[in-house]
């Protein structure tokens, strides 16, 4: 499938399940910032064999409630 051209200036939407870069674009934090977070427990996601993986509607939810229970790492 072909991707629509953007305007130039416009980044694209964050995809639904993000990687650490996509997150820590998405947050305007640093990676190295995000995976000590990632690690204290402070950001909600799931490791994927040796990767971490968010979910953008959860950390949306976290980001308005600021609460990462019941969310699995």
């Amino acid at each position: 499938m072909a991707r629509t051209p953007r305007a130039p200036g416009r980044a694209a939407p964050p995809p639904e399940v993000m990687t650490i870069s996509d997150l820590a674009e998405y947050l305007q934090v640093s990676k190295s910032s995000l995976y000590k977070l990632v690690q204290q427990g402070k950001v909600p996601g799931q490791k994927v064999g040796k990767h971490w993986r968010f979910h953008k509607d959860v950390v949306d939810s976290w980001l308005k409630h600021g609460s990462v229970t019941g969310v699995g790492s």
